[in-house]
């Protein structure tokens, strides 16, 4: 089938294969181990006459666009599609399950309170076999962290999503001729860690023109285990800060240094990777072009964009 030979071991000029052979997964764990998962026992390959078999392979197909299954249920009429409601309902939820599962995990290693500031590192492992998030460039990945004071009120707050699927203080988000650095370390309420790639056109200005963008300014996404930045391919180089960040290897490590006042603790840090299959800008960037295709999913981003994102893993500490 087409997926098999889309994920096949052999595909080697695709990203994603890339990635992977240039990770410890090569040797370990292929595409279809994750995104075709084996069905335990035996089962029959046909639903007539099928005869019973082991080591057969579920095709459900997990990727990793929640968003755009809903939105094809949600407009399901306007679109045409075909499958059953439920089946689609299904299939978003496989997926959410999938990414929550597999996809990555996060920690809080050390918190100190330092006189007036308060210290929190935290550390992200990608558990996949590719870079996260991979594929199509809209996706992104970030940090989103608070700090609470004993009273619970909220002394710091970074990379909060809004209704409209923003991130505060990206300035991708608000401008689309900037975007958000690499970070090692966050000590401002208007800084946040994300996770994505960033193309630029000739001018170098970011761009999400496939056909105007001719490089990466910025690819942060986080590694797979054993992924060597230096010596990556150029198809698939670290790009931007993340390149002389020693913590940037197989995951990633970031300090928070946060400005206290006079609030009192104990301190309670909150600390959630979401990730978002089509960001903002990527949507927004389609609202200049005049034609019924981008008029139509600009009109339905907007009315789902307050579910455009999901948490992938979350931790907690009080201190």
């Amino acid at each position: 089938s087409h997926f098999n030979h889309l994920y096949c071991l052999e595909f080697k000029y695709d990203e994603v294969g890339l990635e992977w052979l240039h990770s410890d997964f090569r040797d370990k764990k292929s595409c279809q181990d994750c995104h075709m998962p084996a069905v335990v026992g035996e089962i029959p390959i046909t639903s007539v006459l099928g005869e019973p078999r082991e080591g057969m392979s579920r095709h459900v197909f997990i990727g990793g666009n929640f968003f755009m299954l809903r939105m094809l249920n949600r407009y399901r009429t306007d679109l045409a599609v075909a499958a059953l409601p439920q089946e689609m309902d299904a299939s978003a939820a496989r997926t959410i399950a999938h990414l929550q599962s597999e996809a990555a995990e996060i920690a809080i290693d050390r918190v100190e309170h330092l006189g007036a500031r308060l210290e929190a590192e935290i550390s992200i492992k990608n558990l996949g076999g590719h870079k996260l998030p991979t594929a199509y460039p809209s996706r992104r990945v970030w940090l989103h962290v608070l700090v609470r004071q004993k009273n619970n009120k909220v002394v710091f707050e970074s990379g909060a999503i809004n209704e409209q699927g923003r991130i505060h203080g990206n300035d991708n988000d608000s401008s689309e001729a900037r975007y958000e650095p690499h970070y090692t370390e966050i000590n401002s309420a208007d800084q946040v860690q994300i996770y994505e790639s960033i193309m630029a056109d000739q001018s170098g200005m970011p761009t999400t023109g496939l056909l105007s963008a001719v490089r990466f300014v910025k690819d942060n996404r986080l590694l797979p285990r054993g992924f060597n930045k230096a010596t990556a391919d150029e198809d698939i180089a670290v790009r931007g800060g993340a390149v002389q960040d020693h913590d940037f290897n197989g995951g990633d490590r970031v300090l928070y240094s946060v400005a206290l006042g006079d609030a009192e603790g104990p301190f309670q840090v909150e600390a959630e990777l979401w990730y978002q299959p089509i960001s903002y800008r990527w949507a927004s960037n389609l609202r200049e072009y005049k034609a019924a295709e981008t008029e139509r999913f600009v009109k339905y981003f907007d009315s789902m964009s307050s579910a455009s994102a999901v948490i992938l893993a979350r931790a907690e500490v009080v201190k």
